[in-house]
């Protein structure tokens, strides 16, 4: 038999934990999360740009070779130079410019083909020092909003009259640490994306030089 019935509805409701949400987590972490969001834009941003033009630019260049290689060979330099035109790749820019120099000393040649094929390894790796700059920012951004968050929750305790409640103190300690999260976040991005995109770029750059090896190759034959 129940002698006593009590209604726990308001206990729950009072001990219940506060729902912590993504959202207020953000906000908690204070001004430090604005630079830290402008970077992780940026570093998104980078990636995305830089995987376009450089799967683009990778693009397989046998078929732009062997057209080239045919009209040279047929000695029709106008043909070769429109093929050259038609593509937009450094593949094909850099053919442009050994095309021509057709008819000068084969130095010559070479180097106008380094000239434009470093121009175009720089193209590439277009903001790709930003992006790793970014990467080793991120979580030092992190941490000095953690630092700084810190501070302030222990002026905080020091400023409170009595003993301290474990709420004040554990609060204060997690909202300073969300910046330090965030920061890794950008950062692990950041870092990831770089060390992908410098793989994609010296990939390209292989394919460059393997065509420009066999160009040079092709005008040192006898026809």
């Amino acid at each position: 038999m129940i002698l006593f019935q009590i209604d726990t509805t308001a206990i729950d409701a009072a001990v219940a934990p506060e729902q912590v949400t993504l959202i207020n987590l953000v906000l908690a972490g204070g001004l430090t999360m604005i630079p830290l969001a402008l970077l992780g834009i940026i570093a998104v941003y980078i990636i995305g740009e830089r995987l376009l033009n450089i799967r683009k630019a990778g693009a397989d260049p046998t078929q732009l070779f062997n057209e080239v290689k045919s009209a040279v060979l047929e000695g029709s330099i106008e043909r070769a130079r429109g093929i050259c035109a038609r593509e937009d790749s450094p593949i094909s820019r850099i053919l442009e410019k050994g095309i021509n120099k057709l008819g000068r000393d084969i130095k010559h040649i070479e180097a106008a083909i380094e000239n434009a094929g470093k121009i175009e390894v720089y193209k590439l790796e277009k903001n790709l020092g930003l992006l790793a700059t970014i990467s080793g920012a991120g979580p030092m951004v992190g941490f000095y909003g953690t630092v700084v968050g810190m501070i302030s929750a222990f002026i905080a305790i020091a400023q409170e009259e009595g003993s301290v409640s474990p709420k004040l103190l554990s609060s204060g300690i997690y909202e300073a640490m969300i910046t330090t999260a965030a920061g890794l976040i950008v950062g692990i991005i950041a870092y990831i994306g770089y060390n992908y995109l410098v793989t994609q770029v010296q990939k390209v750059t292989y394919n460059m030089e393997l065509t420009t090896i066999e160009f040079l190759d092709l005008l040192e034959k006898p026809h």
